[in-house]
């Protein structure tokens, strides 16, 4: 299998699978003596990790993150930073009965056709257990951007939508986003949102999800047009990120229902500061940021794991239904929230170091 790695100047590849006996990653490209160690990771980790709540998968890990290199007297030291954790709760056995069968909406047919070979146990490197690895590697990349920054910089997502129920973004408390199992962002909604989901739940099925991700203190000049768009590249991250569908940059396909009028972004200059009154393009023109606030939004389909009973057919071309039990996600997005976090720092400090090498002087 190729293409485990993300990133240009700063990169990461990850490694392993979700029942195997590690997952990691390699992040090369890190400056040196950043200060980092395995809390300044482990803080991240913890916001994806499993078992959390009645909301998600009751698979119990610890996500302990371990650093194997490129960190010396808590400074990194340039050069490969390699990062391991172990799994620890695999019931390999769950997925037995379903070994030989084609998740419907999942991707078991499609890595079984492209490799002649499949990996049942929690769908392998399919899995979206690979994800802890990215999120090790933008707590890094965080890490790197705060230092340069400054206290300005902070990167936010929330889950805006959940299945067919919105909420009103007016609303949008950061505070409240760190105190819910949700990471609802609005106080009005999340009674409604944990009934709703409750009930998705014990009917066995499941739903999709809105998340939207926010950068402020963002600098002019991030984005490198024509073939390496700051926006180009945060849409691929998200895109990358197991069951994304869809992404939106500031108003994204909403800009197709609105005028001119409507859709641009009026400037004013006050006091020596030129100030857009508005924010369609999401903090992004030409593919540079505009020192917005850059808004990323992307739609995470419904968990295909489901015990609803379902029309497939097995590996060997025949017809034949499915029903999977086990421990899985009611709603896959709302753990894909520290994972679109993870991959905006990681483009950001990318971008960042591109920048740096092209027009600092």
């Amino acid at each position: 299998m190729s293409y485990n790695t993300f990133g240009k100047i700063f990169r990461f590849t990850t490694w392993g699978e979700s029942h195997g006996p590690a997952i990691g990653c390699v992040v090369d490209g890190c400056p040196p003596n950043i200060p980092i160690n395995e809390t300044d990771i482990q803080s991240e980790l913890n916001k994806r990790k499993p078992g959390q709540s009645k909301f998600t998968t009751q698979r119990k890990e610890d996500d302990k993150v371990n650093i194997l290199s490129g960190v010396f007297e808590g400074r990194t030291t340039g050069t490969p930073i390699s990062l391991i954790i172990y799994n620890k709760d695999m019931r390999s056995r769950d997925y037995e009965t379903i070994k030989n069968k084609f998740r419907p909406g999942h991707a078991d047919f499609t890595y079984f056709k492209k490799y002649g070979i499949r990996d049942y146990r929690g769908g392998g490197r399919q899995s979206a257990r690979e994800t802890a690895s990215r999120v090790a590697a933008g707590a890094i990349a965080r890490k790197v951007l705060k230092l340069k920054l400054g206290k300005k910089f902070n990167v936010v997502g929330a889950v805006t939508q959940l299945g067919i129920m919105g909420c009103n973004l007016k609303n949008w408390s950061d505070k409240f986003i760190s105190k819910n199992n949700l990471f609802c962002p609005d106080k009005s909604i999340i009674k409604l949102w944990e009934k709703y989901l409750l009930n998705i739940r014990k009917a066995g099925s499941s739903c999709g999800a809105i998340i939207e991700v926010r950068a402020r203190g963002i600098p002019v000049g991030l984005g490198a047009p024509i073939y390496s768009k700051l926006d180009m590249d945060l849409a691929s991250a998200m895109m990358s990120i197991n069951a994304v569908k869809g992404v939106n940059i500031g108003s994204g396909m909403n800009s197709a229902q609105l005028t001119g009028e409507q859709n641009s972004d009026e400037m004013i200059k006050s006091k020596k500061k030129i100030i857009f009154e508005t924010n369609n393009a999401g903090g992004i023109l030409g593919g540079i940021s505009s020192g917005q606030e850059i808004v990323v939004s992307f739609a995470v389909k419904p968990t295909s794991s489901i015990i609803t009973k379902r029309k497939t057919v097995d590996k060997f071309g025949k017809n034949t239904s499915i029903s999977v039990r086990g421990r899985h996600d009611p709603c896959v997005g709302i753990r894909a929230v520290p994972i679109g976090e993870a991959m905006m720092n990681c483009v950001l400090l990318d971008h960042f170091l591109m920048n740096n090498a092209q027009c600092k002087n």
